[in-house]
């Protein structure tokens, strides 16, 4: 007799590789930005783990629950220096954020998945400068401009590379 599953169920049911490989690209997307022998005077590189973590929830909306923005934030803030908290408290609103609006609509198209990462990736990086203003560092807010645009016109190759790694997940 079939039962009806419901999603936690679901979820547990999936093999290792099913849930592991967009933890484990994010992370890594967090780890990219420390790990790069880049130095800056302004922040210029894209935030990675941002971009892997929007591509894998704009993809895959089911695949995670809120409560994942925190363990994921922990991890990029641990990994990239930043304030502890900071990625946790940004992430977890983003999430919700995205939550209400796939509650609004029924399907989204391509640039809505843009426009809603535009919005969401200048929300993350705006509040991670005004948290790093709050210590007494950050400057100015036009210095994390040219990061916001960059990372904006990044994230279309970082949903084809989640589209791609969700693909060989799921084979």
């Amino acid at each position: 007799m079939n039962a009806i599953r419901t999603p936690d169920e679901a979820i547990v049911a999936l093999p290792a590789r099913a849930w592991i490989v967009p933890v484990a690209s994010t992370v890594a997307g967090s780890a990219v930005t420390a790990l790069l022998p880049y130095v800056a005077l302004s922040p210029s590189l894209p935030p990675f783990g941002l971009l892997m973590l929007l591509g894998w929830r704009l993809l895959r909306p089911e695949l995670w629950r809120v409560w994942v923005a925190l363990p994921l934030g922990l991890a990029d803030d641990l990994l990239t220096g930043r304030p502890p908290g900071s990625a946790m408290t940004l992430w977890t609103l983003l999430f919700l954020m995205l939550d209400m609006v796939d509650s609004r609509f029924l399907w989204r198209d391509h640039w809505q998945d843009w426009l809603l990462a535009a919005v969401s990736i200048a929300f993350a990086i705006a509040g991670g400068w005004a948290i790093a203003a709050f210590q007494g560092g950050g400057g100015t807010i036009w210095v994390v401009m040219p990061q916001i645009v960059m990372t904006i016109f990044c994230f279309p190759l970082a949903e084809r590379l989640c589209a791609a790694l969700d693909r060989w997940r799921l084979r």
